[in-house]
Parts: C-alpha cells; sequence; structure tokens
C-alpha cells in the first residue's frame, strides 16, 4: 500500500490504521479519536489537531485493562 498521503507538510495524523470505532464512546480504538474529529481532521487548525493529540493519551486510558488482583483473585472467585 501507497502511503504518501500519510506524508504531509501538516502535523501527522495519529491514525494507526486500525480503525474499530468503540460505540459505546464513538473513538476510534487504534487513535482514540472521535468520528468527527477523524473526517474533519484536515480541515481543524494545527492548533486544534495539536490539542486534541495532546488528549489522546487521556482517552486511551478508558480502554486500559484493569487490574482484577492477581493469582488471590482468581483463586477465592
Amino acid at each position: 500500500m501507497d502511503d504518501d498521503i500519510w506524508n504531509r507538510n501538516e502535523i501527522e495524523s495519529p491514525c494507526k490504521k486500525i480503525c474499530i470505532i468503540h460505540s459505546e464512546h464513538n473513538l476510534c480504538m487504534g487513535c482514540f479519536r472521535t468520528t468527527t474529529e477523524i473526517s474533519n481532521w484536515s480541515e481543524l487548525s494545527k492548533e486544534n489537531r495539536k490539542a486534541i493529540i495532546a488528549s489522546l493519551s487521556d482517552r486511551a486510558k478508558l480502554f486500559k485493562p484493569k487490574r482484577r488482583g492477581g493469582r488471590i483473585a482468581r483463586i477465592e472467585s
């Protein structure tokens, strides 16, 4: 696949090419942007894109697996 479209003179897209939209949060599971942000990405200002990129790590935490207590929790269940 040719990736020339991703090499432009603007802020990089955070796209990971894993495009699965989480129905509850309306976020892409690959890049953690909303569907609106994805569709409007090329029209957003550099400042708006930078702000979105800065917020992605917080959004990713929504999907981080939660600890269940390790071996003890499995034994006690």
